[in-house]
């Protein structure tokens, strides 16, 4: 190996079990700095809680408390203001925090890293990141609820056709389908909620694995940080990222509700269904063809779940066999994590705006939900309610479906001139009525979608108080 291939090892955190100096393509594939570095604002977090930790222990004075205290408080103005220098031997922003640090203040920095390992210093600081990006996310997802909330109000009597296998079935309000999309991410909330709770244990005290012969005492430094606790465990402590797995499902999961509303909405904004018209804020032209509108968030918001699911399985793909405790593989967690937070932040943020801004047609979702045919299980409730076994009524309606769809008569006529229906069960196909017809608890029609309306509101305001403390 060449001379100028190997780095010199003095900087390293490791250096004194070593004859030589790393080489630079171990430094190159094992550097982590180039994505950790937005951990700092936590890494400090943590370092500020160690060092009182050390204090109050006695392991540190109060002289040397306060310098290296005061050098983290140097060290966070530098990256606050962007001018902290990063040097080649800086692996990843733990090193660079405490080679800063001891530049400042000298023999007190170089105790800052006194019973303490990169494993349960990096696990802390990703756990106190989680806790501050999950619950943003979470008064994202209730910000999109509000809106899905204003837009279901605002809808009125507006209402569509309902669809199983993408095929028209039977008209429902366009509140209740707004409705449909703000329970499901009102489980995302939850679900973040309940994940944070198990991500708010704090790591710092473990040590590289076994904790320490020191005096140390993880549950002030974890009072210090916030968590509600400290581990049970310190293998587990640093030889877990279940948190992270979690993390990851609950973004992906969110991922998923947005596609699902980004293909919506794709549909719906085309021709062949124009059911909206997006705001030309939210959609994008094409460089050649000067007629277009195209629905750009809502194909992202469909395309970005399958970067998610990805990052998702290969994070757990990473993670599987590991045995305990701390492995290297561990940093893998940091980038799709980092990621998936990013994306589902980004993706929120549009597709919010994209909600609020669209304009309804509703005479063209009105026709669509108006053909005849959309009538047909009312035909059959109304043969039920007059004794006739469901599987007996399904079979006349569906062969009067198909005798209308071969061009023999409107459905109408056919009912009306049948002899099990006539003219009352034929006014069921009249345009509009069917819809108001859905009566059942947390159906589709109007007098239930104004009890679920309630019903929303009140968890809304329920899940907004939890993520953000604010009880309108």
């Amino acid at each position: 190996m060449s001379a100028d291939s190997k780095m010199d090892g003095g900087n390293t955190l490791w250096h004194g079990r070593f004859e030589g100096g790393p080489a630079a393509e171990l430094m190159a594939f094992t550097e982590s700095l180039s994505f950790d570095r937005r951990l700092w604002a936590d890494d400090i977090t943590g370092s500020v809680a160690h060092v009182n930790g050390l204090a109050h222990v006695g392991i540190l004075t109060d002289a040397e408390r306060d310098s290296v205290l005061n050098a983290l408080e140097a060290v966070a103005t530098e990256m606050d203001a962007g001018t902290f220098l990063f040097v080649a031997a800086d692996e990843d922003i733990h090193t660079a925090v405490e080679r800063r640090v001891t530049e400042l203040s000298g023999a007190a920095g170089a105790k800052l890293h006194t019973g303490r390992s990169r494993n349960d210093q990096s696990a802390t600081d990703v756990r106190l990141w989680l806790k501050r990006e999950l619950l943003g996310i979470a008064q994202r997802v209730v910000d999109l609820q509000g809106v899905l909330l204003d837009r279901a109000v605002a809808a009125g009597d507006t209402y569509l056709p309902g669809y199983t296998h993408l095929q028209r079935a039977q008209p429902v309000l366009l509140a209740h389908h707004l409705l449909a999309h703000g329970w499901a991410l009102g489980r995302d909330v939850e679900r973040i909620l309940d994940a944070l709770e198990r991500i708010d244990v704090s790591p710092l005290g473990a040590g590289a694995l076994a904790g320490s012969s020191l005096p140390l005492d993880p549950d002030f430094t974890a009072g210090l940080l916030g968590f509600a606790g400290r581990f049970e465990n310190s293998l587990d402590a640093v030889g877990s990222r279940d948190h992270v797995a979690e993390a990851l499902f609950a973004l992906t999961l969110i991922g998923l509700d947005l596609a699902r509303i980004g293909e919506e909405f794709v549909l719906w904004t085309t021709d062949e269904f124009g059911f909206a018209r997006l705001d030309d804020a939210y959609a994008t032209g094409s460089s050649m063809l000067p007629q277009k509108k195209n629905p750009d968030i809502a194909e992202l918001a469909r395309g970005k779940g399958g970067r998610l699911i990805g990052n998702l399985a290969g994070f757990l793909a990473t993670m599987k066999g590991l045995p305990l405790s701390y492995n290297r593989d561990y940093q893998e967690d940091k980038e799709p994590l980092f990621d998936a937070m990013d994306q589902v932040g980004l993706a929120l943020g549009a597709v919010t705006g994209m909600i609020a801004t669209v304009s309804w047609v509703p005479d063209r979702m009105q026709a669509a939900a108006d053909a005849e045919t959309m009538s047909a299980t009312d035909l059959a409730e109304w043969m039920v309610q007059r004794g006739t076994p469901f599987r007996d009524a399904h079979a006349v309606v569906g062969a009067l479906v198909r005798r209308t769809l071969a061009g023999e008569a409107s459905l109408s006529e056919l009912v009306a001139a049948h002899p099990d229906l006539g003219a009352d069960a034929a006014a069921l196909v009249a345009p509009g009525v069917a819809v108001q017809r859905r009566t059942t608890p947390g159906s589709a029609g109007p007098a239930a979608v104004a009890v679920q309306l309630e019903r929303f509101r009140t968890r809304l305001a329920e899940l907004r108080a939890a993520v953000t403390g604010d009880l309108r």
